[in-house]
């Protein structure tokens, strides 16, 4: 996802996706450049309170491959712990498709056939 240039600059910023993904770790990387601090998580558990004590902006990005669910998540978890708005910031709007390697989802992977 595009990164976004704003002159609000988050006090710290949650990318969510894989330690092994570099495109996460290159968000990471680049959001700790543009943050004091920058933390990734693979799921909303990993997403430490502490990371939050005094933050008033909390940004939030995620790699190509990680799931719109974790972000959604993310949020939710972040919500419960106080945050109070949720805004979406202006970016570039995706429509790269990974298709599934070939074999996988057709009938020859069912089960019983």
């Amino acid at each position: 996802r595009k990164p976004l240039r704003t002159s609000k600059r988050p006090h710290v910023v949650i990318v969510g996706g894989s330690a092994t993904s570099s495109t996460s770790n290159r968000l990471r990387e680049l959001a700790a450049r543009l943050a004091t601090q920058a933390h990734m998580v693979d799921q909303p558990g990993a997403l430490r309170p502490e990371w939050l004590v005094g933050k008033r902006r909390v940004g939030l990005t995620a790699g190509a491959s990680a799931p719109d669910i974790l972000v959604q998540q993310v949020i939710a978890t972040l919500r419960a712990m106080g945050a109070v708005s949720v805004r979406t910031l202006q970016g570039v709007e995706e429509t790269v498709r990974f298709p599934l390697p070939m074999g996988l989802g057709d009938k020859s992977m069912q089960q019983g056939d």
